[in-house]
């Protein structure tokens, strides 16, 4: 039961006339590209779907990541009426009528799916004419987003679905999007397309994550191709720049991955090598590459291998992603360029990692050790006779702001996690932690 669309008429109906993303639209689970954490065999959304116990949920994820096609996946799996709404084009008035359309669909025992496109852009009150309909079960609501749904979906709405949130699709994942397109015979299987592997690969990597990026993409190049004499198009690294409004394109023609080219700017800071980082970090942004991903990748390096021997690399990194998100490319290269020079030529530690997977090992093997008692929080009465919080020494009221009381369990008393260094700053710290080390243990003697 999907609305019907003012441009749906016979001649823009006919698939030759569509474009690529919209003839390899996935029919089902099969053709559908990524989201594995939520889809892949046995995942909580796939057993849903196949055993059509669909309930209220919000798709929240960037555009051109298979939101829309999922509802209608979903749409042709199940046995419920199904009505696609639109947030842009809707309002009131509209809602109302589909919302009746459901509950006279309800009576006579049907359940209708209500597909919301870009929920978030509705108002509090349109929001809320969904409401009384989703708490007695005449819709099924299914929203889609690419806004976050805590700040632009009313709480009470909120609260009665479930968000799934879906990621942008991975290069490699794209990339057989986009082999897939060659062959299908709804894209380019019924001609002869010669196209370098290495040159997909550059364009699942310029499409960042989105699907229909990407086979936009690819349909313009193949139709910007060269054809031969025997009928075939070939399609050209020169061809793929001039698409992409690029001078040469990431991942070239020796191979150089993804993965290969941030691991060179992140193994060159950590190698305090300035002059290799900015290198490696210019060959991905005329290659593409989001900035905002390269900005998060030196986020991460500030604390990972710098730390507290230099504690304003992570103020340096975050301040060069506000700036790459203000501004984009290409005047945010500047500050990416300060940013990861800064990482190359500070002092390098790696404690804080250290201390946290060291951790992370002791808090997997030891799940069920409980909360000391005295580290405990005791709000009731119940607690308090249960010794909750017996024993804490609340350290503002020593001289030295400092007690011997013991935070950890029992079985991991005297583990150490943070080991810092003597580099930068962080020697500063070491001495500290030796200094408190030493006292509390002069307490605890006491």
């Amino acid at each position: 039961m999907e609305q019907t669309s003012i441009f749906d008429d016979g001649q823009l109906n006919d698939s030759s006339l569509q474009p690529l993303a919209a003839r390899l639209r996935p029919r089902d689970l099969e053709e559908y590209a990524g989201q594995t954490h939520l889809l892949g065999p046995g995942k909580v959304l796939r057993r849903l779907i196949e055993g059509d116990a669909v309930s209220s949920m919000i798709f929240w994820g960037p555009p051109g990541v298979g939101k829309t096609t999922l509802a209608r996946i979903i749409a042709n799996r199940t046995k419920s009426a199904f009505i696609d709404f639109s947030a842009v084009t809707s309002g009131i008035k509209e809602i109302r009528t589909v919302m009746q359309q459901a509950e006279d669909n309800r009576r006579f025992g049907e359940r209708t799916i209500v597909f919301v496109d870009e929920i978030h852009r509705f108002n509090k009150a349109q929001q809320d004419a969904f409401l009384p309909f989703v708490e007695k079960g005449s819709i099924i609501l299914i929203g889609a987003t690419t806004e976050n749904p805590s700040f632009e979906v009313n709480s009470a709405l909120l609260s009665r679905c479930k968000v799934f949130v879906l990621q942008a699709l991975k290069v490699e994942e794209l990339t057989a999007l986009l082999r897939r397109a060659l062959t299908d015979a709804r894209g380019f299987g019924g001609q002869v397309i010669r196209m370098p592997e290495e040159l997909l690969e550059a364009i699942a990597v310029f499409a960042n994550g989105d699907a229909r990026t990407a086979l936009s993409t690819l349909e313009m190049v193949v139709l910007n191709g060269d054809v031969q004499p025997d009928g075939a198009t070939v399609v050209t690294e020169e061809t793929v720049a001039q698409c992409t409004s690029k001078k040469s394109l990431l991942y070239d023609k020796k191979g150089d991955g993804h993965y290969d080219l941030i691991s060179a700017l992140h193994k060159s800071m950590r190698n305090s090598d300035p002059d290799a980082a900015i290198y490696w970090m210019a060959r991905m942004l005329e290659g593409g590459e989001d900035p905002l991903y390269i900005a998060r990748r030196v986020t991460r390096f500030a604390s990972e291998d710098i730390g507290l021997a230099d504690p304003r690399a992570l103020e340096i990194a975050v301040a060069a992603y506000q700036a790459c998100h203000f501004i984009g490319m290409p005047e945010c290269s500047v500050h990416l360029t300060q940013a990861v020079t800064y990482m190359a030529l500070a002092p390098k530690s790696n404690a804080l990692y250290v201390a946290y997977e060291t951790a992370k090992k002791d808090a997997l093997s030891q799940i069920a050790e409980p909360v000391p008692l005295q580290i405990r929080n005791a709000p009731t009465a119940l607690m308090k006779q249960l010794d909750y919080g017996k024993g804490y020494q609340y350290a503002h009221d020593t001289q030295e702001k400092l007690t011997a009381m013991e935070c950890l369990p029992e079985s991991l008393r005297g583990k150490a996690y943070y080991r810092p260094t003597a580099e930068g700053l962080e020697s500063r710290y070491k001495q500290r932690l030796e200094e408190i080390k030493a006292r509390r243990r002069e307490l605890g003697s006491k």
